[in-house]
């Protein structure tokens, strides 16, 4: 504290922190440059935090900026300040967290707190005390800057102070202190302490749950508190105990429901808003539920009204309703990830379930549910009360289903057919809202609601027509599939021609809505959309002369799901002609090193799949693009790694788009692709090499998708490289692998070269065993690893069963019980003729897994000539085989399996 500062320097540092504030760029430019030389003058912190800590009468601007370089010095150069300097800070810092200056004492709290997290609370030890003990000052200045300071650290060091520090653990004396302060009557001071103890409901902190009580008290206390801010924080406290300690709410939880009712509809949106939280964190809690229940009939009406678009929720918008020539702004584009290929078998669990297999960094599994969120994107993104209400009432429908219905249906009745535009909007959007939890209660009421729906697509409002088109997203199933299926024509062509003329709207937000919930439409519809072709491309089509670029993305993906949905009916000449110069044209815009292709080489992947042969007058431009992207992101990643400095590292995104169409044209050209892998410049299987160990897991990823691909179409094109193709996949198939997907992708490569190599896959048997019989018999494994791992130990089994047979026993099992659920298709076809081979080769290593066997053999719906052949040989050898423990052994079979095996192999 001895430190002073030079006169001179003071001056000249204070003289050119007032000119930072200048206009005049050439000004700026110079202060920057010499604030920057200061930076080696050792005590040059020491002068900042003398300016922002010592020198009241200067300018609040300047001792501000002082304040804000003094805090990036420590946060950025951190190693480069002598600790007798950070010393000096330190002291000072604390000295002044008082100050009369309001900015100043935030700015100091930023300081302490920048510190700790550069460091650790460890390091300070006696930053707690000091600051806990000021809390007692008579000056108010001096307890509000305390607490602003602790709060901050309670943000970004609860990990830390929730465990002991220098032998004692912070909170235990820090809690019980910080609650007693909800009755300040400083506003500032109760907000402080509500946001210090809120950071450890959630941790479930050991120091809080001893506490709770008193905290839960504090909190009723501040349930009338006069101001917004307070009464947030006592709302977001609400839904956290709602979490992690619901006990401590349910006795009292008439009050508290009260309380939140009250607080959602709040004037201040902020505080709405957190207590509209409370009711998603209820719905899901299922031990709450039946809490809930008695309060549905005042909660769903609250929840409504806050549907209800709010007139700052309009202004927000910028609304315009025929704004289709205006030019998209930067800040409404959101970012585009490509996502790489993963070979998925279709199971008949995960379908029924709705899942999809997705991308993974670490776990597939996480992100299964990706895609089909994004149609709920623009309903749920942009976080506030209406987008909250909505998605409780989503998950109010899910937990209590149809029994809410009494209370929903006559509010939707009122709100559906207001005089109001709002109010009609609200309605559509709860109906859409509840569509997949209330499914059963509302469907008797749909032949009336869906025309009403696509009556409403000629709404004046846009928002409302753009409601109108996620709601019927939502219903486009029972469109479909309707009650009775003779009316199928009543729904569907109405349905496809609102949403086209959506498509084709003057409104962009309404282009958005209709083209994502026609793409909806085409998942559900399917083959039932080919009667209708021409006309839906003829509106896709006309489309690319008229949408921006943000919607242009998202026709990208309705023409890619057209495809993927309606597959080789797209593959005639008037669908090919109308559709591809489009693509062609917007092709041949896009520079390689735009993200806009991205959903472009989408799109195409599902086009190619599609039309097949009939993409072969398109296919040699775009697979030597492809390849060229590829290879110029091979060469940038080399010259990176040798002069980082100077070379940025490639984006790899484009690699993988560019890999994963090549797999596209691959499957849909089949065969025919021979020519263009055989001319390829560079050679797309020098550059798959490659790919196949780089060091992006997606980019491995895409490569042994394409790697199977080109097996099935061209083996006899990668088979002079299957050497070190071979040993790389092998060294991807891991137990519990850090990548799923690539695990996954290179496991099903490997089934699919095998049946193409037949015998010559022997050298590569035992190694691939080592790893995929690990898989498949954990109970760890994601399941299409799962399934791709049997099917290719199946394959193997076909190819080489002399090798595979012995270890028979190892996995017959867990075979049979994995690929029992998969649904018949070729895949399984060869999977389950390898078996068979295998048995021939050990009939004695099935023995202890016969019974699983029969009920595998068993769930086939219908099974191919050649192997129902097979198993009735193998059923009949073992009943042969086990003689009198024959009889028994039927008898223990599951009845249904009994009996289709009885029909099929009068067994």
């Amino acid at each position: 504290m001895n430190w002073q500062p030079q006169p001179e320097g003071l001056s000249q540092l204070t003289t050119l922190l007032r000119d930072s504030m200048s206009s005049n760029n050439a000004v700026q430019t110079q202060v920057r440059e010499q604030l920057e030389s200061f930076r080696n003058v050792p005590d040059y912190n020491n002068y900042l935090i003398f300016i922002l800590t010592q020198m009241p009468g200067e300018l609040p601007t300047t001792r501000a900026i002082a304040g804000l370089l003094l805090k990036t010095n420590i946060q950025y150069h951190a190693d480069d300040i002598r600790p007798d300097v950070l010393e000096y800070v330190k002291a000072l810092a604390l000295l002044h967290v008082g100050d009369p200056d309001a900015d100043v004492r935030n700015t100091l709290g930023t300081v302490i707190t920048t510190i700790l997290s550069r460091n650790s609370i460890a390091s300070w030890p006696e930053v707690l005390p000091q600051l806990m003990s000021l809390l007692d000052s008579p000056d108010p200045n001096v307890v509000e800057g305390s607490f602003k300071a602790l709060a901050k650290i309670c943000e970004d060091s609860s990990e830390e102070l929730d465990t002991e520090i220098n032998g004692d653990r912070p909170l235990n004396f820090m809690i019980p202190k910080i609650i007693s302060y909800f009755q300040s009557p400083v506003v500032a001071i109760r907000v402080c302490a509500l946001t210090c103890i809120n950071q450890f409901i959630s941790r479930k902190s050991q120091s809080f749950m001893v506490n709770v009580d008193t905290f839960v008290e504090g909190l009723g206390q501040l349930s009338n508190d006069n101001h917004p801010d307070v009464r947030k924080h006592v709302c977001q406290a609400m839904v956290m105990l709602l979490e992690v300690r619901p006990d401590k709410l349910i006795p009292q939880i008439n009050n508290v429901v009260e309380y939140m009712l009250y607080s959602t509809k709040d004037d201040d949106e902020a505080v709405a808003l957190e207590a509209c939280e409370f009711w998603l964190a209820f719905a899901e809690q299922d031990e709450m539920t039946e809490h809930l229940r008695p309060h549905l009939g005042r909660v769903i009406p609250v929840l409504l009204q806050g549907m209800v678009y709010s007139e700052m929720d309009l202004i927000t918008l910028d609304l315009d309703d025929e704004d289709t020539t205006v030019p998209d702004r930067i800040e409404d584009m959101k970012p585009r990830f490509h996502k790489a290929n993963t070979h998925t078998t279709e199971n008949s669990a995960v379908a029924a379930s709705g899942a999809d297999a997705g991308p993974d960094m670490s776990d597939d599994e996480d992100d299964e549910d990706d895609e089909d969120d994004e149609d709920d994107d623009d309903i749920y993104m942009e976080w506030n009360l209406r987008k909250c209400s909505a998605s409780a009432l989503d998950v109010f429908s899910a937990v209590y289903g149809t029994s809410m219905l009494d209370i929903l249906l006559p509010l939707l009745q009122t709100e559906l057919f207001h005089s109001e535009w709002k109010h009609r909007e609200c309605g559509i959007l709860a109906l859409g809202a509840v569509a997949e939890g209330c499914m059963a209660g509302i469907e008797p009421h749909l032949p009336t609601l869906i025309p009403y729906l696509i009556q409403t697509l000629k709404d004046p409002k846009s928002l409302v027509r753009a409601i109108t088109c996620w709601t019927l997203g939502r219903y486009a199933r029972w469109c479909v599939y309707p009650t009775n299926p003779e009316d199928r024509p009543l729904y569907l062509v109405p349905l496809i021609e609102g949403l086209l003329s959506m498509v084709s709207d003057n409104n962009k937000r309404v282009q958005e809505a209709g083209c994502s919930a026609f793409a909806t439409l085409e998942e559900e519809a399917c083959d039932a959309l080919v009667p209708y072709l021409f006309g839906i491309l003829q509106t896709l089509v006309h489309a690319f002369s008229t949408y921006q670029q943000k919607n242009l993305l998202i026709l990208y993906d309705a023409i890619g799901t057209l495809a993927d949905s309606v597959l080789g009916a797209l593959n005639k000449k008037e669908y090919i002609d109308l559709l591809m110069p489009c693509l062609i044209e917007k092709w041949q815009q896009l520079q390689d090193d735009d993200r806009d292709l991205f959903p472009l080489f989408e799109c195409l992947s599902s086009v190619t799949t599609a039309l097949g042969q009939g993409f072969l007058p398109f296919a040699p431009p775009v697979f030597d693009r492809c390849v060229k992207i590829v290879h110029s992101n091979l060469l940038q990643a080399q010259m990176h790694s040798q002069d980082p400095d100077n070379v940025p590292a490639p984006d790899k995104d484009f690699m993988i788009v560019a890999l994963d169409l090549l797999s596209g044209l691959t499957q849909g050209l089949n065969t025919s692709v021979e020519s263009l892998v055989a001319s390829s410049q560079p050679s797309v299987l020098q550059i798959l090499s490659v790919c196949l160990a780089d060091s992006s897991a997606e980019v491995r990823q895409s490569s042994y998708a394409l790697l199977g691909d080109l097996a099935i179409s061209c083996f006899l094109h990668i088979k002079p490289y299957l050497n070190a193709f071979m040993n790389e996949l092998i060294n991807q198939i891991q137990p519990n692998p850090e990548y799923v997907s690539v695990c996954n992708n290179a496991a099903w490569a490997a089934g699919e070269i095998a049946l193409q190599y037949g015998e010559g896959m022997g050298p590569w048997v035992q190694p691939l065993l080592e790893r995929l019989i690990p898989l498949l018999t954990s109970e760890n494994t994601a399941r299409t690893l799962l399934d791709n791992s049997a099917i290719t130990i199946g394959r193997l089994g076909l190819v080489c069963p002399q090798l595979v047979g012995p270890h028979l026993e190892v996995f017959a099992e867990a075979w049979c019980h994995t690929c029992r659920t998969i649904r018949d298709n070729d895949e399984k076809d060869t999977a389950f003729r390898g078996l068979c081979a295998m048995i021939q080769v050990n009939p004695n290593g099935l023995i202890k897994s016969l019974l699983p066997f029969c009920d595998a053999v068993a769930q086939w719906s219908e099974v191919p000539q050649e192997l129902d052949q097979q198993f009735g040989k193998i059923l009949l050898g073992y009943k042969s085989m086990m003689a009198g423990a024959w009889d028994p052994f039927v008898a223990s079979l599951n009845p249904d399996t009994r009996n289709r095996l009885a029909q099929r192999y009068a067994l």
